[in-house]
């Protein structure tokens, strides 16, 4: 009934900064077009360690990256002079394409104070004929995305079509994306029609078939395969996935499906050809020391 069960890995982003890694992963680096999903937080972040968790400048080729927050805010600089704080419920949905930066920083009062970050960060790769598009940005409202709800049930679709609704959020391949909150013994069903789908507990614990799977698992299922999750207790839920796009090759912050791309992503962010933030430029993150080729397999600790 299922595909695979992956346990989430401590990965430690930047110092002092863990999160629960969940892709790509060893045996299953993809599910439908999402290459990369880490969860961070729940985390306060006091006052004085704050400025040493911001994500310096780094640049992205090849892929959307889509950030989403349970708690918190995060403001987001871009090569394309977007300034854009997001909150809770807002999606920032960033398309790199050829190539872009962006820096994420804890500005805040809240946060600086000791206030609680939690979210989820996900890369969606593109479909070969957008991968050397224009990069674009685009922040979401709440109330932009649809919200379903039951006895029991609230789900917000972040992206993609699922049980009849569509989110306003602007796609590049077939997929869905989901934020799904259940009470203690709701019933929820998993999006049809797909070739691959996932479903990352967050909080709280679910039977699927009479068996239990615990907070910090994604479960993966195949086409054709449509269970029922009951919520053991109150639980959080983030269900995703999509049409497949292929075979993509992953290193640090680069995604494509050539391997040759990537190595000239290296050599752009060395040379400067990849703009900084106008209103971020003083400082970067540089590209890692680790020279290996790009892989199909995991890739080393990735920045956002």
């Amino acid at each position: 009934m299922l595909d695979i069960v992956i346990a989430s890995r401590q990965a430690e982003i930047i110092p002092g900064f863990v999160v629960k890694r969940l892709l790509p992963y060893q045996l299953r680096r993809m599910v439908g077009p999402f290459i990369f999903m880490d969860h961070g937080g729940p985390v306060a972040i006091p006052n004085a360690v704050h400025s040493n968790l911001d994500v310096l400048p780094h640049p992205h080729i090849g892929l959307s990256t889509v950030s989403y927050l349970f708690s918190g805010e995060i403001m987001h600089r871009d090569s394309l002079g977007v300034e854009q704080a997001i909150k809770p419920g807002e999606v920032n949905w960033m398309t790199a394409g050829k190539g872009i930066a962006h820096s994420e920083r804890f500005e805040d009062p809240a946060i600086r104070a000791g206030g609680s970050l939690e979210m989820i960060q996900t890369w969606v790769a593109l479909p070969e004929k957008d991968e050397e598009a224009d990069p674009a940005f685009y922040n979401y409202k709440p109330e932009q995305l649809p919200i379903f709800t039951d006895a029991g049930i609230w789900m917000r679709l972040i992206a993609g079509e699922a049980f009849g609704l569509k989110s306003a959020v602007k796609t590049s391949s077939p997929l869905f994306y989901m934020h799904v909150a259940l009470k203690a013994g709701a019933r929820f069903g998993i999006p049809t029609g797909y070739a691959e789908r996932g479903v990352y507990i967050v909080h709280g614990s679910v039977l699927v078939n009479g068996k239990a799977y615990l907070a910090g698992q994604l479960l993966v299922f195949s086409k054709g395969v449509d269970p029922v999750i009951i919520a053991a207790e109150q639980c959080t839920l983030m269900m995703l996935g999509g049409e497949n796009l292929g075979q993509r090759y992953i290193w640090w912050n680069f995604v494509s499906s050539s391997r040759e791309r990537i190595e000239q992503a290296k050599e752009d962010w060395i040379q400067g050809r990849i703009k900084l933030p106008p209103t971020d430029n003083s400082e970067y993150i540089p590209l890692p020391e680790d020279r290996s080729k790009p892989s199909g397999g995991p890739a080393p600790n990735t920045l956002s």
